[in-house]
C-alpha cells in the first residue's frame, strides 16, 4: 500500500459478458489531491468509478480504503466507507427545499418530529462551509444548474463523505458556473478530501489536476502529474496515437443554391430578433452564451416550439412550420441537444431507434415491418457510422455515450433530409467520437446537406464552420466569416463587442 492512500484499487478485472472492461487495472488516490481520470469512451474509467462506488461487483482484484480492504456489496457500503459520487445528472427532488434534500434520509430526529429552525440552520453552516450562501427553504428546482451541484456536493459531504467522485461536473455549466466549481474543488482539496474528476474537456483537466490517469481499452496506459503533459498529448494518450488534427480538412466540397433561410424569429424574451441563411454544402456555425438564445432559435425552425413571429423559406419558398412533421416534411430535421431526454429511447434497441424516424421505408404494404429490410437497413448504418455495439438487438442503454450519440445522428440521417441541426452534437463524448462525429458532419455537407451546427464550444465551431453567427440575449449580434471566424471574435460578440 502506497504511503497516505486514501483510496487504492488493485488488480481489478471486470466482464460484461465477451468485452474486458477493466484489465488488471491498479490505481491510488490520495488526501488533498485532485486526480483526474481520461479516456476514450469504452476506456473503462466509469466501470472503473462504478466499482468504487458500489454500483458494480468487481470480478477480481482488491479495494483498500485508508489501508483495509473492503468489500462493498452496493453504493450503500461504500457510503459508509466515505465514498461519494455526484453524476452528471443530479440525484436531487426537484420540488423539495434545499434543507429537505441535503437531509433526506435524516429529516425527523427522535419522536418522528422535524425541528425546521434546526435544520435549516445545519443546512445554512453546512453551504457556507463548502464556500457559498443558499437559502435552505429555497425549492430546488428554482436554483440554476450551478447551485444545484453545490448543493449535491453539500448533499454528500453532510453523509461524511471524503472520497468525492464527479462524473463530466462542467458538461452543462457556463464558462462563470464552471470556475465557481472549480473554487468549491480547490476549497474541499485543501481541507484534505480525495477528490476524483472525470470530464472529456481536457482544458478543464489540465487546468484543475494535481495527476491524470490515463485508461485506454479498458486498461491504466499512463499517469501524470501537474504540468507534465498538454492538451495534445493527452489526446495522442487517449487515442493510441498522435492526432493530426481535431477537426478533420473538407476540400473540394462546392457551397451551393441557399436552401434554408429565416427572417426575423420570434418568441417572447428569449428568441427577439433572429435572421441567417444556409446553403447546400456548407456549415453554419451558432456560437453564444448559455441562455443566449441559440437552442431557441433552432427548435423555432424545426417547430418544436411555437413562435409568436418570423418567416422561413425552404429553396427560396416561404412555408409554414407549426410543428417537427411539417419541418422534416420539407427537409429540415434536427437533432436535440439532450440525447437521454430528445434524442434516443435508452430502452429500445439501436434497430427500433435508427428506423423510428421512418418506418414507412422498412415496412410492407398495409404497414407490415419487413425485419429483413430493416436488419439491413440498419446494419448498413452501424457500420457507416462505426458504431461500436455487441449486436443492433441490444439496448441504446448498453452503449457508450459517444456511440449513444452516432445512434441519434444515424436516426436524424435515416430520412432524406435537405437541412440538418446539430445542437450540441459532441457534448459528452470523448475526444475519439468527436473526431468521428467531424467526419460525420464533413459527408453530410459532401452529399449536399446543408448543416447548422450549434455548440458551445468555440474551439469547434472555429474548426468546422464556413460561416458563424453570434448570439446574444436573443438577438444575432455578429455574422463571421472565412478569416474571421476566431476564438476572440467569437469571444468578442458573445459579449457585446462588435469585430
Amino acid at each position: 500500500m502506497s504511503e497516505n492512500c486514501s483510496v487504492e484499487m488493485r488488480h481489478i478485472n471486470k466482464n460484461f459478458g465477451g468485452v474486458h472492461a477493466l484489465k488488471d487495472v491498479t490505481v491510488q488516490f490520495y488526501p488533498g489531491e485532485i486526480h483526474s481520470i481520461v479516456g476514450e469512451n469504452g476506456a473503462g474509467k466509469s466501470t472503473l468509478i462504478k466499482i468504487l462506488s458500489g454500483a458494480y461487483m468487481r470480478d477480481s482484484g482488491e479495494i483498500l480504503i485508508n489501508g483495509k480492504k473492503v468489500d462493498p456489496k452496493s453504493t450503500f457500503d461504500m457510503k459508509k466507507q466515505g465514498i461519494g459520487v455526484i453524476y452528471q445528472e443530479f440525484a436531487l427532488a426537484q420540488d423539495c427545499t434545499v434543507a429537505e434534500n441535503i437531509f433526506i434520509h435524516r429529516l425527523s430526529e427522535k419522536g418522528g418530529l422535524v425541528k425546521w429552525k434546526k435544520l435549516n440552520l445545519k443546512t445554512k453552516n453546512l453551504i457556507s462551509e463548502v464556500g457559498f450562501d443558499i437559502d435552505p427553504t429555497e425549492v430546488v428546482g428554482n436554483l440554476s444548474v450551478a447551485y444545484q451541484q453545490i448543493v449535491e456536493i453539500t448533499k454528500a459531504f453532510s453523509e461524511d463523505i471524503n472520497v468525492l467522485i464527479l462524473d463530466e461536473p462542467t458538461a452543462v455549466l457556463s464558462p462563470y458556473e464552471t470556475q465557481m466549481l472549480f473554487e468549491i474543488l480547490k476549497n474541499l482539496k485543501a481541507k484534505g478530501a480525495t477528490i476524483i474528476y472525470i470530464s472529456h474537456r481536457l482544458e478543464d483537466v489540465i487546468a484543475l489536476s494535481d495527476r491524470i490517469t490515463v485508461f485506454r481499452d479498458g486498461e491504466k496506459k499512463s499517469n501524470f502529474r501537474r504540468g507534465e503533459i498538454d492538451g495534445d498529448g493527452l489526446v495522442g494518450e487517449m487515442i493510441g496515437r498522435n492526432p493530426d488534427t481535431y477537426y478533420p480538412r473538407r476540400e473540394n466540397i462546392e457551397i451551393k443554391e441557399e436552401v434554408l433561410r429565416v427572417e426575423n424569429l420570434r418568441r417572447g424574451n428569449v428568441v427577439k430578433d433572429i435572421s441567417f441563411s444556409v446553403h447546400s454544402g456548407e456549415v453554419l456555425g451558432i456560437a453564444g452564451l448559455l441562455g443566449s438564445g441559440k437552442t431557441e432559435s433552432v427548435r423555432l425552425v424545426f417547430g418544436a416550439d411555437k413562435r409568436d413571429g418570423g418567416e422561413i423559406y425552404v429553396e427560396n419558398k416561404k412555408v409554414k412550420i407549426r410543428n417537427p412533421h411539417d419541418a422534416m416534411r420539407y427537409g429540415i430535421n434536427y437533432l436535440s441537444e439532450s440525447r437521454k431526454d430528445d434524442g434516443v429511447l435508452l430502452d429500445l434497441e439501436i434497430r427500433e431507434n435508427i428506423t423510428l424516424s421512418d418506418l414507412r421505408s422498412v415496412s410492407r404494404r398495409l404497414g407490415v415491418l419487413d425485419r429483413k429490410k430493416e436488419v439491413k437497413a440498419v446494419t448498413k448504418k452501424v457500420n457507416d457510422f462505426m458504431i461500436k455495439c455487441g449486436s443492433i438487438h441490444h439496448p441504446v442503454s448498453s452503449l457508450s455515450g459517444g456511440n449513444q450519440q452516432k445512434v441519434s445522428i444515424a436516426k436524424t440521417l435515416y430520412i432524406n433530409n435537405k437541412v440538418v441541426i446539430l445542437d450540441e452534437p459532441t457534448r459528452g463524448v470523448d475526444v475519439g467520437a468527436k473526431v468521428e462525429i467531424y467526419n460525420i458532419i464533413n459527408e453530410m455537407v459532401a452529399g449536399g446537406l446543408a448543416v447548422i451546427f450549434v455548440s458551445s464550444e468555440i474551439e469547434e465551431i472555429v474548426g468546422m464552420c464556413d460561416i458563424v453567427i453570434v448570439i446574444g440575449q436573443g438577438r444575432v449580434m455578429g455574422e463571421l466569416k472565412a478569416e474571421e471566424i476566431e476564438k476572440s471574435n467569437i469571444i468578442g460578440l458573445s459579449a457585446g463587442v462588435k469585430s
